[in-house]
């Protein structure tokens, strides 16, 4: 068994700790703005045509580059039964639009290029407020065709 021993400062110890407190630290803010957490701030930024599609691409979907369709729509109010559902589809992905209840958004439609099993024309729409995509689905226009979250599931290939 060897025993090897060395005089350390107190200065130069706590220089060391504090350096590896920094570097743990680091890691950490690193790892969050990897993996998409919160700390990720601009994963839901909706202000340009470029970062709307870039987002909806990082769904995995497929789009036309400029949308089909810009509209400005007001977040309902009211608690109806078609609100309530919808609004279970997007608290799955991560949204929940009571908290924007009443407000104008815009409302971004994309014709989807990557829906090979679909029947019909196939859509993705996310809705933007402040800048900040609040919402978003992707809807197969086929007569039994179905509604998805637009992160929900990945595209059929």
């Amino acid at each position: 068994m060897f025993v090897i021993t060395t005089k350390v400062s107190k200065t130069k110890l706590a220089a060391l700790v504090t350096l590896v407190i920094a570097v743990l630290v680091l890691g950490a803010v690193l790892a969050a703005v990897k993996t998409g957490t919160p700390e990720a701030a601009d994963a839901r930024n909706g202000e340009t045509n470029e970062a709307r599609v870039a987002y909806i691409t990082q769904q995995g979907w497929q789009v036309n580059a400029e949308p089909i369709q810009t509209q400005s729509v007001k977040i309902p109010a009211e608690d109806t039964e078609v609100f309530r559902r919808y609004n279970e589809l997007q608290k799955s992905q991560g949204f929940d639009l009571t908290q924007y209840a009443g407000r104008q958004a815009t409302r971004y439609v994309y014709e989807v290029l990557n829906a090979a099993d679909a029947e019909g024309p196939v859509y993705a729409t996310v809705f933007v407020l402040d800048g900040r995509i609040v919402g978003g689905d992707v809807t197969d226009t086929a007569p039994a065709g179905k509604m998805r979250g637009i992160g929900a599931a990945q595209p059929p290939r």
